[in-house]
């Protein structure tokens, strides 16, 4: 039950920050495709066979961007596609959330340039390690597991003619320490991976 409750204190603590930076006047919410692959050995991955540590990882996420300058801002990303797909289809919860303190320099003539700066976020986890299977008995086997997000983003943004980013593509590797909670076998490891992100922003209106 406690564990329940921190989930959802997080989960809300995430949407609030998210729609705050959102109701920025300056702000631009937008929908980032994500694709790329991680080393695991703490948790299943669903798309891997059991005893693989690791596998692909995919996601469709919520964002929210707040200039603090002219060349920096504050990147909010709130994961969607994959903590719904894994409630639903495996019982499982995978829920990463992070913020990024992102610089960008455009080049001379252009409101393009390229992006970058570090990230960091926090990992959830509910369901079995990588040696079970994903669906059968998932919370015979399910354990709780946390960690801070460790990483960084490196990218080219495209611009609108009034300076509004428009579309961005880019790279976040990461890093990520898991600790069990109130689990009897105190599984703990770590996660290696890295992230193509494909950013689409709506158009702000003035």
């Amino acid at each position: 039950m406690k564990n329940t409750l921190l989930l959802t204190f997080l989960f809300l603590l995430t949407v609030d920050i998210s729609l705050g930076a959102a109701a920025n006047s300056d702000s631009q919410i937008g929908i980032k495709i994500r694709m790329g692959g991680r080393f695991d050995n703490v948790r299943k991955c669903v798309a891997s066979q059991p005893g693989t540590k690791g596998g692909i990882a995919a996601d469709i996420s919520l964002f929210a961007e707040t200039p603090l300058s002219e060349k920096a801002s504050l990147h909010i990303d709130l994961p969607v596609m994959r903590p719904i797909l894994f409630a639903l289809a495996f019982k499982m919860l995978q829920f990463e959330p992070s913020v990024s303190w992102r610089f960008t320099n455009t080049n001379p003539g252009t409101k393009n340039g390229f992006t970058y700066g570090p990230m960091l976020g926090f990992s959830l986890h509910y369901g079995p390690d990588y040696t079970y299977d994903a669906k059968p008995d998932t919370a015979k086997h399910a354990f709780f597991a946390l960690g801070p997000t460790i990483g960084g983003y490196a990218g080219y943004t495209f611009s609108r003619s009034s300076g509004q980013p428009r579309f961005s593509l880019g790279v976040s590797p990461y890093v990520t320490p898991l600790f069990s909670v109130n689990d009897p076998d105190k599984r703990k490891g770590v996660v290696i991976g890295g992230l193509l992100d494909a950013a689409f922003y709506f158009k702000r209106n003035k």
